[in-house]
């Protein structure tokens, strides 16, 4: 019976799983020589590690990135049951299925009606009346072929729940959902129970992960870590580190301590507890006055501590609920009303049969009675007021699964089964409640307009009304990005019913393509169609979605370089822009764009398990720009290339090295060859030390350690070796030995320099190998040399290799190394560089004439996604025998990746969770609120914290009588000369002292010249000294003018707009 109910659906495009391991076997059993071959080949990773066969690293490498290999290995190992296939239930189905679980299992015994169809992205008119999980079970499956999708259809048994690592229930009733729960905590060990509910704009979740259940990492933060420069000999002892960066630790963390010279008794690996917390300071609890006197050095590491949490059963849970999870600390009242409405839901549909009708107030007054006589006999838990208006809406709405709440809760769910499985980060504990009330319309919308109008809408009339509803319809919506939020916002608007109305428009642009690891967060594309623009695959995905969707799909970036694409006349009929970008410089523009053509915009933005939403509201709201994140810290450059003291150096500096010798040393070769007797002339021009040192790259690739052969590229690899983490070091220390001084006499090599160890190549070493491999291969590449098949082979590189003989090195006098933190360059210009430069271009007139006519390098763009290319080979290697020679931890080529690549930690539940909170937002637009209606967001996932607020209002300036701020724009009409602009100005009691158009300068009091252009046209003066190219389409034309008032001081004035 139960097997009969299961359903098996697509067959695996992606071998997963066993399938890989018998496809394999299969191979090499058709092959013994191939097999025997293998073993002398080595997998390019520079710690000669074997590679990681079970984690398909291309297709999850921005997840991995957030919860690492042994995370993920937990995950694949995990069966989820997630019931209930409504609008909730495919969300927390599809997040889970994108985070790669072993299997998930849909369960759901009802059918589908046009409700659904505003909920569900799966469902369409051709599926009413079939089973809700057999009709999505095949899309659902699509998301992600490594894992065993299945549907089944009969009613729950506790012998069929015994079978998964996870529970999920999102229509249950509460005795179903007692039951089942009982149930999973009498396993050993406890089977994760989650029960999700919505209702309209409420929504509720419960998670039981039983007794004893162990956190092992509570935030997913890497351990923080701090350089020592004292220790003292006291009770409790002193640590004090250097200000490199603030110590991040907190009373009560466990740290152990390494490298440490003079007092090594802390070097024994036991984790020891710290208090009295500062930036750069702690005291460690124990006595050290027995211990060594501290001399130099030293790493202090935070040791992540595990926590065991003990949760009560949902019987005992609903009467004893213990502290909420708060959101919106404007509602801190919100949370044990919901907790009753949620119990009194379940006990009207018992005693009634049904849900409350929307807009009904007998209905409503009954639910509220019954919410009544349960909070009486609530006990402690009594409330002592009850907010009859807000069960009134709970109740009207009760029936409803909206989009944007099933997106929010499915994104918190569905990371609450991935903590349920893998331990990681802390679990929700163990109610969360949620409301967005403030999206409901200014007026309140009566049960006429409430019904149903028979269409896929519905659900979401059933909350706002017909009226909301053509809003929506008739949007002209802009989504900027077409990646993980843009497929999430694509995917709901559409469920929206956003711009389905014959006035509608969407239009989403996006100028990338489909990449492989954008499969595994951006759903709405397939591997099929990996190497196709986003925008173009994200619309008609959405349009599948819903077939009445007027999107147009875009291929440009919006940037100043496509203005004449989005014109003035594109913005003017735009209603709401809504980013889904990954960079802040793109977010500052449109959000510049917005500010001037006066249009709201959404903004969101995603970080692993974090994610943050921004309103901007002309004239209500401030604006993205107006604040901003500090800038990241850079390492001075001195550091990056001398003193490393941490492995993001190493890669920093790895990363430089690649794109100098494979990027730009071939492209300004190029340079050369292409106009060589003009180039010639430049770099004689320039005659500097910059000069210099790209001539000695071109002098490099066509003269001195030009590659004619594969074999040349294994010495130009094995030179390479020697003289980066030999030679150079030798010499540096050679230049700063170990017991060197500065000039105030403090030890020179004191923290947070490391003292270096120049390295012995040897064959026998597989990293040292695997670096020689991967730069001969990438030499080859840009010389377009054929690699031979025995590149990868361990046994022949290493051959090829041995018969290399490289003369000795000895350091020189008077070598100059750069010290200085705030160097910007390490070019040192020299008296006789116009004398060298005349020699190397001597140089390269005898290399130039030996190339064959035509011959040009191929410089190598840095693709960190492509694990075949030996970039990140290349450039691991680099960095690991780097951090080799300072001793400092090497990584795998995983985190070299993270770190080189710079890649952004992305999942699916995060993106999805920012995606429904921006269109609940969207409602507010479209209904015209007050400012204290909207709300802006932050939330954690990993701790789990929510943060809503209202937005901060535009900074007010004011001047007199005026005031305004940066939404606004003064426009003055007429073509006027200077002269006439400055009494304009003077007319408001401003002192206007200069015109500035774009980059360029039109006019300054203080320069005697200007006072020719005073009776110049201000438009004539643009276009002669900006270079101002106005479009037939525009009337217009924007200066900046600087003032002064009365007394002398700057006043800020808003953008002046001169129409003609």
């Amino acid at each position: 019976m139960v097997h009969r109910s299961f359903h098996y659906m697509l067959p695996r495009k992606r071998l997963a799983g066993e399938e890989l391991g018998s496809a394999l076997k299969k191979s090499q059993s058709n092959n013994i020589k191939a097999e025997e071959e293998e073993t002398h080949k080595f997998d390019m990773l520079s710690n000669g590690s074997p590679s990681e066969m079970d984690i398909d690293e291309d297709l999850h490498s921005r997840q991995l990135a957030v919860y690492g290999r042994e995370t993920m290995r937990r995950l694949f190992k995990a069966n989820i049951l997630v019931s209930g296939l409504h609008g909730l239930g495919v969300e927390i189905a599809k997040n889970v299925i994108l985070a790669g679980v072993k299997s998930v299992v849909l369960h759901d015994t009802h059918t589908v009606d046009l409700w659904d169809l505003g909920g569900n992205f799966y469902l369409s008119e051709a599926d009413i009346g079939k089973n809700r999980a057999l009709s999505c079970v095949n899309k659902l499956q699509e998301l992600n072929t490594a894992v065993s999708v299945k549907a089944y259809t009969s009613e729950i048994t506790t012998d069929f729940l015994s079978k998964f690592q996870a529970v999920v229930f999102t229509n249950a009733s509460i005795e179903q959902a007692i039951k089942y729960n009982d149930f999973c905590r009498s396993q050993k060990p406890p089977i994760p129970f989650i029960k999700a509910d919505i209702c309209g704009l409420f929504g509720g979740v419960f998670c039981d992960f039983g007794p004893g259940f162990e956190v092992l990492d509570v935030d997913g933060e890497d351990p923080h870590t701090g350089i020592v420069a004292s220790i003292s000999n006291d009770n409790p002892a002193l640590v004090a580190c250097v200000d490199d960066e603030r110590l991040e630790f907190q009373d009560g963390d466990f740290v152990i301590f390494s490298e440490v010279h003079g007092m090594t008794e802390l070097n024994d690996g036991k984790p020891r507890r710290v208090k009295n917390c500062r930036p750069y300071s702690f005291c460690l609890d124990e006595d050290t006055s027995h211990f060594g006197a501290y001399e130099k050095g030293g790493i202090v590491t935070q040791v992540k501590q595990t926590k065991i949490l003990n949760f009560k059963s949902l019987s005992e849970a609903l009467n004893s609920p213990g502290d909420f999870l708060l959101s919106d600390f404007s509602k801190f009242d919100r949370s044990p009303l919901l907790h009753l409405a949620f119990r009194a839901l379940d006990a009207y549909r018992s005693e009634f049969g049904c849900l409350p009708a929307p807009g009904s107030d007998k209905d409503a007054k009954n639910f509220i009675n019954l919410a009544k006589r349960l909070n009486e006999g609530s006990g402690d838990m009594k409330l002592e007021t009850i907010d009859e208006g807000v069960l009134k809406h709970f109740a009207s709405g009760s029936r409803a699964i909206l989009n944007p709440m099933a997106a929010m809760l499915g994104g918190i769910v569905g990371q609450e089964i991935v903590k349920s499985c893998s331990g990681k980060f802390h679990p929700l504990f163990q109610f969360f409640y949620y409301d967005s009330l403030e999206s409901l319309p200014v007026d309140e919308v009566t049960e006429q307009h409430l019904a149903s109008l028979n269409n896929r809408y519905d659900a979401q009339v059933s909350v706002f009304g017909h009226h909301m509803q053509q809003k929506l319809a008739d949007a002209k919506v802009f989504v900027v990005g077409a990646g993980a939020l843009g497929c999430e916002f694509l995917k709901n608007l559409a469920l929206m019913g956003v711009a389905s109305g014959s006035k509608g428009k969407l239009i989403i642009t996006d100028d990338d393509v489909i990449e492989k690891s954008n499969l595994s967060r951006q759903f709405l594309f397939r591997d099929w169609n990996i190497g196709q623009a986003k925008s173009t695959v994200a619309a008609a995905a959405a349009t599948e979605i819903n077939p009445n969707f007027k999107v147009e799909a875009l291929q440009n970036r919006v940037s100043p370089e496509t203005e004449t694409v989005f014109d003035d006349g594109f913005w003017e009929s735009i209603d709401v822009v809504i980013n889904a970008l990954d960079n802040v410089n793109a977010r500052l523009y449109v959000d510049s764009r917005c500010v001037y053509f006066q249009k709201p915009l959404l903004e969101s933005g995603t970080l692993g398990t974090k994610c943050n939403t921004q309103v901007v509201i002309p004239h209500l709201t401030e604006n993205y720009g107006a604040s901003r994140d500090p800038p990241e810290k850079q390492a001075p450059i001195c550091t990056v290339h001398s003193f490393p003291h941490n492995i993001h150096h190493c890669l920093t500096w790895a990363r430089s090295e690649f794109e100098g010798l494979l990027e730009k040393a071939p492209s300004e070769t190029n340079n050369f060859l292409s106009k060589p007797e003009e180039y010639k002339a430049s770099m004689r021009s320039a005659g500097d030390a910059q000069a210099r040192e790209l001539l000695e790259r071109v002098v490099e690739c066509l003269v001195t350690e030009k590659c004619v052969t594969f074999e040349d590229c294994i010495l130009w690899a094995r030179k390479r070796f020697e003289d980066y983490f030999s030679n150079r070091i030798k010499q540096l220390v050679y230049t700063f030995p170990e017991d060197s001084r500065t000039s105030t006499g403090a030890l020179f090599w004191s923290a947070p320099k490391r003292f270096p160890r120049a390295l012995e190549f040897t064959s026998q070493d597989p990293s040292c190998l695997s670096f020689i491999a991967a730069a001969a291969i990438l030499r080859a590449e840009s010389y377009g040399i054929t690699v031979p098949e025995w590149a990868t082979s361990q046994q022949k590189v290493a051959e090829a290799v041995d018969s290399i003989k490289l003369p000795p090195f000895q350091p020189r006098q008077g070598v100059k190394i750069v010290t200085d933190e705030k160097a910007t360059n390490l070019s040192t210009p020299a008296s006789d560089d116009s004398t060298v430069i005349d020699q190397l271009i001597k140089l390269l007139d005898t290399g130039a004439s030996n190339l064959p006519p035509g011959f040009q390098m191929n410089p190598i763009h840095f693709e960190k996604d492509d694990d075949t290319n030996f970039h990140m080979d290349f450039i691991t290697g680099l960095a690991n025998m780097r951090a080799r020679n300072y001793g400092i931890p090497e990584v795998d080529k995983l985190k070299a990746k993270f770190i080189a690549g710079r890649i952004i930690p992305a999942i699916a539940t995060s993106t999805a969770l920012a995606t429904g909170l921006v269109c609940l937002e969207l409602y507010k637009v479209f209904a015209g609120h007050a400012v204290e209606k909207y709300r802006n967001s932050f939330v954690n996932l990993a701790l789990p914290l929510f943060s809503i607020a209202e937005p901060v209002p535009p900074k007010v300036f004011k001047h007199g009588d005026q005031s305004w701020s940066v939404w606004d724009r003064w426009i003055i009409h007429g073509n006027l000369t200077v002269s006439e602009l400055l009494q304009w100005f003077k007319q408001k009691g401003l002192t206007a002292y200069s015109i500035i158009c774009g980059q360029s300068l039109l006019y300054n009091s203080i320069f005697a010249k200007h006072k020719d252009r005073l009776n110049r046209k201000v438009l004539d003066l643009a276009k002669e000294i900006a270079k101002l190219e106005i479009p037939p389409t525009r009337h217009h034309f924007d200066v900046v003018v600087p003032c002064e008032d009365e007394e002398a001081n700057d006043v800020d004035v808003p953008l002046v707009s001169i129409y003609f």
